[in-house]
C-alpha cells in the first residue's frame, strides 16, 4: 500500500506549485501554446504522471493503473454519455423534427437574442436539470446552429449560460454529493447556495444578450429580459428554499421558458437582431427586419399537435431520465436488487485499496476505491438510449437501418473528442490518487481566517481536474469542512463555495470544452473555444470568492 504525501518538499508552497503544473501547462497549452485539445490532454496527462511518480513518489505501477481508470471513465460512462445525446439529437434531424422545432423558436420571435434566451439559457437549464453530463450543451449549441449561431459561438454562449444551473444538474446529485461530505442535509447545504446562486441565475441572461448585442441588445430586450431572469431566480430560489436540489433547475427552467414564450405573444423588440451563421449580424434595423421576415415567411407553418411531436424527442428524454432518477428505480440496482447483476464493479489491479487518503484530506487513513462501474441498464447513457430508440419507434420517416447508420456516423464524428476525454480523465485520476489535488488544496487552507476567499477557488480547481461539480465535493467536500472548523467559518457556507466556484469552471473544463466542440463539430478548435470562455470563468471565480469572503465575515 502507498500513503498519499501532500507535502514531499517539506515546503507547503513548493510542493502545491509542483502539483500545480499539469494544470498551469495545461491552461498555457489552450491559450497560449494555441494546442488541439488531445495534444494538450495527453500532454496534461504525462506530466501528471511524471510529477507524480518523481516528485511525489507513487510508484509507477500505481500511476499507470490510474491513468487506465481515469480512461476507462472517459469511454464509459462520459463517452456513453456524449454518443447517446449526440446521437439522439441526429435522430431529431433525421426525422425532420428539427425544421419543426426550428420553425416553432421562429414563430416565438425571429430574433436571435430572445432565441439564445429560450434555447441556451432556458432549455439549457432544463436539460442540466433532467440530465447533466455535457447533454445540455451538446443538445442546446446544436440548437442554436440551425436557428443560424455560429458553431463555437453557440458553444461558448451555452457554456456561459450553464453557470446558471450547474449546481443542480442531473437532479440535484452534485448538491447532494456536498451535503454527503459535509454531514449536513441536502435542504441545509440548497438553502446556504441561496445566497450566491440565484444572483447569477439573475444576471446570466443579460450577460448573454450582452455578448451577442453589447448594450444597446440589453435597452432593446429589457422587458423580455427580466421576465426571464426574474421568473427563472424567484422560481430557482423558491425550490432552493422550500423543495431542495432535485428541482431547482427544472422548475426555474421551465417557468421561465413558458412565461417568455407567452409575454413574447404580446410584445417583440422594435429591431430585430438576426445572428448569422457566417458571423455576420443584421446591425442595419431596416434589413434585420427584412431579413427576418423574409426567413419567418419561407418558414412552413406547423399545427399544434405538429410542434409537440417535433419536442417528443426531449419530452421522451426527460421522462425517462425522471425514470432512471427515481429511487424505486435505483433499488433495483443495488446490492439485493433484482437487476444488480447488470452492474458490475471491476477492480483495478494495484490500485483498488492500494493508495490510502490521509489526514486531514480525510478523517482518518482511508485505502481509496479504485473500480471501473459499468451499469450497463442503469446508466444515464442508457436511459437516452432508450429515448433514441423511442424517438425513433415513433418517427414515420426514418427506418432501422437508417438509425444505426445516424449512430455510425456519430461515432465517426466522435471518436476524437472521446479519446481527448479518455485522456483528461486520465490525467484527473492521476492527479486524484497521486494526491496532486489534495496538495493544491491544503496549501490553500493554510490561508487561515482569509480561506473563505479562496474557498472557492478550490471547488474551481476540483471541477476543472474532473470535469464534474460531483466529482469535486466528493473531492474537497471534507476539506473544507475540517477547515472551517478550524477557523471558524460554517462548513455549510464552505461547502456551498465549493459547488459554487466549482460551477464556475464548468465553462472552461476540458472535458466540457471537449464535449461542447464535438457536438458543433469543431473538434481541434477547443483552444479557440477555451478563449472564449475563459475570461467569463475567472469573473464569476472572482466575484464568488470575494462574496464567499463577505458572507464569511457577516456569519452566514
Amino acid at each position: 500500500m502507498w500513503l498519499q504525501q501532500y507535502d514531499p518538499f517539506h515546503n507547503d508552497i513548493v510542493s502545491a506549485l509542483v502539483a500545480a503544473l499539469p494544470i498551469l501547462f495545461f491552461l498555457l497549452a489552450l491559450t497560449v501554446f494555441k494546442m488541439k485539445g488531445v495534444y494538450a490532454a495527453l500532454s496534461a496527462l504525462l506530466i501528471s504522471f511524471l510529477v507524480a511518480v518523481i516528485g511525489f513518489g507513487m510508484p509507477l505501477s500505481k500511476a499507470v493503473m490510474a491513468a487506465v481508470l481515469g480512461i476507462g471513465t472517459g469511454l464509459w460512462p462520459i463517452g456513453y454519455i456524449v454518443i447517446m445525446a449526440v446521437w439522439l439529437y441526429k435522430i431529431a434531424v433525421k426525422t425532420g423534427k428539427f425544421n419543426v422545432i426550428r420553425a416553432s423558436i421562429a414563430g416565438i420571435s425571429p430574433d436571435s437574442r430572445l432565441q439564445l434566451l429560450l434555447i441556451g439559457f432556458c432549455f439549457n437549464a432544463f436539460l442540466e436539470g433532467a440530465a447533466g453530463f455535457g447533454v445540455p450543451i451538446a443538445i442546446s449549441a446544436a440548437l442554436l446552429i440551425e436557428l443560424g449561431f455560429r458553431p463555437l459561438k453557440a458553444a461558448a454562449l451555452c457554456l456561459i449560460a450553464n453557470a446558471a444551473s450547474g449546481a443542480f444538474g442531473a437532479i440535484g446529485i452534485p448538491v447532494i454529493v456536498g451535503a454527503q461530505m459535509g454531514s449536513i442535509t441536502p435542504l441545509e447545504l440548497t438553502r446556504t447556495l441561496v445566497w450566491t446562486l440565484p444572483a447569477f441565475g439573475f444576471l446570466i441572461p443579460f450577460l448573454l444578450v450582452f455578448i451577442l448585442d453589447g448594450l444597446r441588445g440589453i435597452r432593446e430586450t429589457l422587458p423580455a429580459l427580466l421576465v426571464v431572469g426574474g421568473v427563472y431566480t424567484a422560481l430557482q430560489t423558491f425550490a432552493m428554499l422550500v423543495l431542495g436540489p432535485e428541482l431547482a433547475d427544472i422548475m426555474a427552467a421551465l417557468g421561465a421558458m413558458g412565461s417568455l414564450a407567452l409575454f413574447l405573444r404580446k410584445w417583440q423588440p422594435k429591431r430585430i437582431f438576426v445572428e448569422r451563421g457566417n458571423g455576420e449580424a443584421a446591425d442595419n434595423p431596416a434589413d434585420a427586419a427584412v431579413a427576418a421576415v423574409a426567413a419567418a415567411a419561407e418558414e412552413p407553418r406547423y399545427g399544434f399537435k405538429a410542434i409537440v411531436s417535433a419536442w417528443s424527442p426531449f419530452y421522451i428524454l426527460t421522462a425517462v431520465i425522471t425514470v432512471w432518477s427515481l429511487p424505486a428505480f435505483k433499488a433495483l440496482f443495488a446490492k439485493g436488487g433484482a437487476l444488480q447483476a447488470t452492474t458490475q464493479l471491476l477492480q483495478i489491479p494495484l490500485l483498488h485499496k492500494q493508495v490510502v487518503k490521509m489526514p486531514p484530506i480525510a478523517a482518518a487513513e482511508t485505502p481509496l476505491d479504485a473500480m471501473l462501474k459499468l451499469d450497463f441498464i442503469s446508466a444515464t447513457g442508457t436511459a437516452i438510449l432508450v429515448a433514441v430508440l423511442i424517438t425513433g419507434m415513433f418517427s414515420r420517416n426514418i427506418n432501422l437501418r437508417q438509425g444505426f447508420g445516424t449512430l455510425g456516423e456519430t461515432m465517426r464524428e466522435l471518436w476524437l473528442p472521446i479519446v481527448t476525454i479518455c485522456f483528461v480523465m486520465g490525467f484527473a485520476n492521476v492527479a486524484n490518487f497521486a494526491g496532486l489535488s489534495s496538495t493544491i488544496g491544503l496549501a490553500l487552507a493554510r490561508t487561515g481566517d482569509i480561506f473563505p476567499l479562496f474557498s472557492p477557488v478550490l471547488g474551481w480547481i476540483g471541477v476543472f481536474i474532473t470535469g464534474s461539480v460531483v466529482n469535486n465535493n466528493a473531492l474537497f467536500g471534507y476539506l473544507q469542512t475540517v477547515t472551517g472548523a478550524q477557523i471558524g467559518t460554517s462548513a455549510s457556507l464552505l461547502l456551498s463555495a465549493n459547488t459554487t466556484g466549482g460551477v464556475m469552471a464548468k465553462l472552461i473544463s476540458p472535458q466540457s470544452i471537449a464535449i461542447a466542440a464535438a457536438a458543433v463539430k469543431k473538434t481541434g478548435q477547443e483552444s479557440a473555444l477555451f478563449s472564449m470562455t475563459i475570461r467569463y470563468s475567472l469573473i464569476f471565480l472572482l466575484l464568488v470568492c470575494v462574496w464567499t469572503f463577505v458572507l464569511s465575515r457577516i456569519g452566514i
